[in-house]
């Protein structure tokens, strides 16, 4: 593996925000406030950013606004920390535009999924990645989410690509067989960058070897996110098994409906953003609702008087 490669898989480990994407009450995309929630997120120690990602509701925007996201992300960061853009749908067309247009603006990496709804098998899962992977030389990390796109990457199929694809570096594995995703250290080799898309999973996949976590609950809270991976990095073991659990009730609360409605919904309490979801998706019941406040009370993210 090249240098270049070597380099940047130094640098792709620990909390990689996956920032959800803000709208106006009126639905537009609002540039001004993702920037703020960007700053919000190296100002509390996450390592890399990631967007357009599933908390970015990529399926809802155009390709030119997953440009126009990917584009205002980077600007933004300016090199501060790693940028990781998610570039994969479920057309192959778009997800080699959108992968060159993230090599083109000098992303760090770029986060492709594996296409959903249509279900590809596995030969033309690999067909699709390799693809992909051959036309940019800017590193790849697989996005395996079995739950989402009804399709899951076989061991083999990724260790194949890992094999055949110097510049895929890395997985993050949304799964909650951990049996499959010990078996992908196992396979990929231990030096593959295996990230935790699972939030009960992030501690766990730390202590087989894992590089991180992609989490949506680092919207909420980045810093505890970060410090959980600073302390195993350091071998505070004991801190980052306390974070771990001090976590799970937040993490439970947010995953109660579809990512990213109870993750918008919080940061619309806190004040954040406003609370706007396109269509097809939207907020979560008011009951839910009133659990995510309650919980962020308990986490000390809103007064007990505070309301959406």
């Amino acid at each position: 593996m090249s240098n270049r490669y070597e380099a940047i898989k130094k640098r792709l480990r620990g909390s990689i925000a996956p920032v959800i994407t803000p709208f106006k009450a009126n639905g537009d995309i609002d540039f001004e406030k993702q920037s703020e929630l960007i700053e919000f997120q190296i100002e509390n120690g996450t390592h890399a950013i990631s967007v357009t990602g599933t908390s970015g509701e990529p399926s809802s925007l155009t390709t030119e606004e997953r440009v126009q996201v990917m584009e205002n992300a980077i600007k933004t960061i300016n090199g501060r920390i790693p940028f990781a853009p998610g570039t994969g749908s479920t057309n192959h067309d778009e997800t080699m535009y959108l992968t060159k247009k993230a090599e083109e603006m000098g992303a760090d990496a770029a986060m492709v999924i594996v296409p959903y709804y249509n279900k590809p098998n596995q030969e033309a899962l690999y067909d699709h990645f390799k693809t992909v992977a051959d036309s940019v030389e800017i590193p790849i990390i697989i996005y395996n989410i079995p739950g989402r796109t009804a399709q899951n990457m076989e061991v083999g199929t990724m260790a194949r690509l890992v094999k055949d694809c110097p510049n895929i570096v890395g997985a993050k594995e949304s799964n909650k067989d951990f049996e499959h995703v010990n078996r992908v250290l196992l396979n990929c080799g231990r030096d593959f960058l295996l990230y935790s898309g699972i939030e009960l999973l992030c501690y766990p996949m730390l202590a087989i070897g894992g590089a991180g976590s992609i989490s949506a609950t680092a919207n909420v809270e980045p810093k505890k996110i970060a410090e959980m991976h600073n302390a195993w990095e350091e071998g505070n073991i004991k801190r980052a098994q306390d974070l771990h659990f001090e976590l799970m009730n937040l993490n439970d609360v947010l995953f109660k409906d579809t990512n990213p409605a109870p993750v918008k919904a919080a940061l619309g309490m806190m004040g954040m953003i406003e609370p706007v979801l396109r269509k097809p998706m939207g907020l979560p019941s008011e009951a839910l609702q009133e659990e995510i406040r309650e919980t962020l009370v308990e986490y000390g993210k809103l007064e007990k008087t505070a309301s959406v």
